[in-house]
């Protein structure tokens, strides 16, 4: 799934080079070669794939240069697909099945096979259904993917709000942080829509298109008059931040694109872009996200440079005739 559009303006040129100098943990790393990806920067994508082989954990996770996440990695395995594909290389096909064997079969994990997401807890966290679902998906493995986003559904889903709760803590059967995280629900929807571009998501596609737009509406249902959202969505005391409005403009633009949703969606998308593009400074940073290294503030993050250019090439996508 290698998109045909490059960067187009200057400012996607800005917002592209600061994603590159940015450190990244796995899954930002993961993110920044899906943006490649969908902009058809092959040449980016073979080099951010690339790296993701060469720091892989002997485990088998990918892009290893953290210790504590545990599906992170995941996000990186779209790209090693791709890679294994261009190169019949061992050891790219050998990278890609080692982080499959790891989210399919020895990844810490509860007894229903929900996997866990950081190290040393028995935690599940909304943020994983972007990194595992997808990959199984595009790699064929249909029912593991539907399995482990029922598993996240049925401990973090607010069924009474339509939105996606952080942290689910399995040993005590309850959730260790209930606030509906804007970047956690962004991580629900885009990974859904990404999901559902793989072939092997047919037979699940109506079920995937349901919970991709009940979490788009939930969300929707709390933008604020700038267009944008708080950081905890019906929070009103949180910081106003920007990365959520690109996720959620990334999953309705795919959604228009790949026809599961109808084309009067891609102005809700378009304005949602608007707002975001409206935060990006001099230096193409995209301004007022929820900022690393810890994302309990408003500031900068490779994920919100990745989201820009994915929602930017799934705009040009919506658009085409």
């Amino acid at each position: 799934m290698i998109g045909s559009a490059a960067v187009h303006d200057d400012v996607e040129q800005r917002v592209l080079l600061a994603l590159l100098a940015m450190q990244r943990l796995p899954w930002e790393q993961g993110v920044a070669a899906h943006a490649a990806a969908d902009l058809g920067r092959q040449d980016l994508l073979w080099l951010l794939a690339r790296e993701a082989v060469v720091r892989r954990a002997p485990a088998g996770p990918l892009a290893n240069v953290e210790d504590v996440g545990i599906v992170n990695g995941a996000a990186a395995g779209e790209s090693v697909l791709w890679l294994a594909e261009q190169t019949g290389s061992d050891e790219d096909r050998g990278a890609l099945a080692g982080q499959l064997d790891w989210i399919l079969r020895t990844a810490p994990r509860a007894p229903d096979g929900t996997i866990f997401h950081i190290k040393g807890t028995e935690q599940v966290w909304v943020d994983s259904v972007y990194m595992v679902v997808p990959l199984l998906m595009a790699t064929g493995h249909a029912d593991a993917a539907m399995a482990q986003l029922d598993g996240h559904r049925r401990r973090l889903h607010d069924d009474a709000s339509g939105l996606w709760s952080h942290i689910w803590d399995e040993p005590s059967g309850r959730l260790e942080r209930a606030a509906h995280w804007g970047s956690g629900n962004g991580w629900v929807a885009a990974g859904l829509a990404r999901a559902l571009r793989a072939d092997a998501a047919a037979p699940y596609r109506d079920a995937l298109v349901e919970q991709v737009r009940g979490v788009i509406d939930a969300c929707l249902g709390w933008r604020r008059a700038d267009g944008l959202f708080h950081d905890v969505v019906d929070d009103a005391s949180t910081f106003v931040e920007t990365n959520l409005a690109q996720m959620l403009a990334y999953s309705i633009l795919t959604g228009v694109a790949d026809r599961w949703l109808e084309r009067g969606w891609i102005e809700v998308g378009r304005d949602l872009r608007r707002a975001a593009a409206a935060k990006v400074d001099e230096h193409g940073l995209v301004q007022g996200a929820c900022g690393a290294p810890h994302f309990d503030h408003s500031g900068t993050s490779a994920e919100a440079q990745a989201f820009f250019l994915m929602a930017a090439a799934s705009e040009r996508r919506a658009l085409a005739p």
